[in-house]
């Protein structure tokens, strides 16, 4: 997946250049903001119940594909209306370009939410399969466009967007023909069932939101106020701290099913694992170091000032990783106010810095905004896990001296 993305977007940058790599950037922010808005938390609302009681599979499942298909198709049609009445919002990206991308959505939905659902299942291999396949188009799509047939950006969008359809597909077919040796519930919606799992979901969409707005709607702050070039720059350096957040994303997405069924109040398992990952996590950030150097080497001079960049954003990357892992503790417990909360507040000082220092500074500014946004909820959210976790912490910590 690392090297899909990495090749896609070092093909797209010498093909296209600084530019082509910000527009591009500007339209899957643009698309996969509004997937994230449009989820409602049902990713993670269907992960906690199916992995609670098998018996919700068939329900959820119908629930959440008839959700994703009319909820993404109306918000596809908003994006598109905004591209049509307001194309000023997105800079010097064509218009046409997000028209044709937006088909995506509820697509990318279906994909987004049907992953989840194998994952409750415990199916990794497809889930796995699934996620390096969808990851795989991104480096196929620009290899065949750009280098094969010596396309442009336009040709580059039509099939990604083919792509994502075909995906989602696939992704429907295998639920279907895995809830039939699954359960003997019928297959049909379940309004109640629903209900109950958009107030679940609601409670952790905020908190989803508000991460993916703070870890992409700088992206279009830059692109409005300093052009799709140097939001280019800012997108390779936001996309390799985004893959150094792979690592503990995966992690913590493993980690929920786990902590979900075992409703563990004292977050044992969470802390130790947590332990661990902060010191992965150091030791792949300690080696980015270095490589961010070689950025313009790889991406070519357009991209010098992605180097400085990457290394603004490291430190806030280390924290947002080990909060991604620690937060679960609480997601498997129902999520309590409090995380939403802290959510808002972090994602309201990031706005503030962004609105604030990209104007003058540029993608510079985005990326002291993204470090002291991360660090913010990191601090938030480990103050809250120490504050109601305390005593198995410090049982851990003596486990960890007596060996």
């Amino acid at each position: 997946m690392i090297f899909n993305s990495v090749a896609a977007g070092i093909i797209v940058a010498h093909w296209l250049g600084a530019k082509g790599v910000g527009e591009l950037a500007v339209i899957n922010v643009a698309v996969t903001t509004i997937v994230q808005l449009g989820s409602f938390g049902l990713p993670s609302s269907n992960t906690y119940f199916i992995a609670q009681d098998r018996s919700h599979f068939r329900a959820a499942t119908i629930n959440s594909l008839l959700f994703a298909t009319v909820i993404g198709s109306v918000l596809a049609l908003v994006l598109s209306g905004f591209a049509r009445f307001r194309p000023a919002w997105f800079g010097f990206v064509a218009p046409e370009l997000i028209r044709i991308a937006s088909v995506q959505i509820p697509f990318l939905l279906l994909t987004l939410i049907g992953l989840n659902i194998l994952l409750a299942l415990g199916k990794l291999r497809e889930f796995n399969l699934l996620d390096l396949a969808s990851q795989s188009f991104v480096l196929i799509n620009a290899l065949l466009t750009l280098v094969v047939l010596g396309l442009d950006l336009d040709a580059l969008v039509k099939l990604n967007t083919i792509t994502a359809v075909l995906v989602s597909l696939v992704v429907v077919v295998l639920l279907i023909a895995g809830g039939k040796k699954l359960v003997d519930s019928k297959w049909r919606a379940n309004a109640a069932l629903l209900r109950r799992m958009i107030t679940y979901g609601l409670k952790f969409h905020i908190s989803v939101l508000a991460g993916a707005i703070i870890f992409r709607a700088d992206l279009l702050v830059v692109n409005h106020f300093r052009g799709p070039t140097e939001a280019g720059v800012y997108s390779v350096a936001t996309q390799f701290g985004l893959l150094l957040m792979l690592l503990p994303s995966v992690i913590a997405t493993l980690l929920f099913p786990r902590v979900t069924a075992e409703q563990d109040a004292h977050g044992e398992t969470t802390w130790l694992v947590t332990k661990h990952t902060a010191l992965i996590m150091l030791v792949c950030c300690l080696a980015a170091v270095p490589m961010s150097f070689l950025l313009p080497l790889v991406y070519g001079q357009a991209f010098s000032d992605a180097t400085t960049l990457l290394l603004i954003l490291l430190p806030g990357v280390y924290l947002i990783g080990l909060e991604s892992v620690l937060v679960q503790h609480f997601n498997a417990l129902g999520l309590p106010r409090t995380i939403p909360v802290y959510w808002l507040v972090t994602l309201v000082v990031n706005l503030v810095l962004v609105f604030a220092l990209v104007p003058q500074f540029g993608a510079y500014g985005a990326a002291i905004a993204s470090t002291v946004s991360y660090a913010l909820i990191f601090g938030l959210v480990a103050f809250y896990f120490l504050a109601t976790t305390r005593r198995a912490v410090m049982a851990t910590a003596r486990g960890s001296l007596r060996g």
